[in-house]
């Protein structure tokens, strides 16, 4: 292959080096750009089926995190409370001849919903403690959780007899098969004949029992 004679500013020509190129050395060129092409196509190849993996497990980690907390959100949303999921408080009162309220409140970090209406409440273990529920009060269900509480009145006795068998604490469960009831103190020892629970509420002024 010959390169053209370039001219001078003047228009005239001048000789030029004469730049002879072989057809081997040209044939040589040409394999090694094909060698380089195809190199860099290869790496080009891998390096995308590279992203789509790393896109893929991305995209199946990130499903993966979603799924274990059910719908996005954290353990301990939208489930039924369970007694170990809230934090429980007893005051003693003295209206309506004497009763204890009880209030529930979510512990942090905790969502959960009260399902059972009336919580089981006993003084002892015996069948004579058990308080029976007289229906009063009752929103179904009361979601707990941050701020929100909920309140249950106990009455320790319904009977105007004397007697009656003396207890130090009572044990709260919010529903009757709960593994882990709540024993609370009383402030003092109470007389106890066939006593009685009301429901949940969100108003404590619903909640004061009516000895029926």
């Amino acid at each position: 292959m010959s390169v053209a004679t370039p001219r001078t500013a003047r228009g005239r020509s001048r000789p030029a080096a004469r730049v002879e190129i072989s057809e081997t050395g040209l044939g040589h060129s040409q394999d090694h750009l094909r060698i380089n092409a195809a190199l860099v196509s290869s790496v080009s190849a891998e390096d995308t089926a590279t992203d789509r993996s790393l896109s893929s497990s991305s995209g199946s980690g990130a499903e993966a995190g979603a799924g274990k907390g059910g719908d996005g959100k954290k353990d301990g949303y939208g489930q039924s409370c369970g007694t170990n999921d809230v934090s429980l408080t007893l005051t003693s009162q003295s209206q309506a001849g004497g009763y204890y309220l009880v209030t529930a409140k979510a512990k942090s970090g905790i969502t959960c919903y009260l399902d059972v209406n009336t919580p089981s409440v006993s003084f002892g273990s015996g069948a004579e403690g058990v308080a029976s529920p007289v229906g009063q009060g009752g929103e179904d269900p009361i979601k707990l959780g941050g701020s929100a509480v909920a309140y249950t009145d106990t009455s320790p006795k319904s009977t105007d007899a004397d007697g009656g068998v003396e207890f130090n604490s009572v044990i709260v469960a919010l529903t009757e098969d709960d593994s882990n009831p709540a024993e609370l103190k009383l402030p003092e020892p109470a007389t106890v004949d066939k006593p009685i629970v009301t429901n949940w509420s969100t108003n404590s002024a619903e909640t004061v029992p009516v000895i029926p």
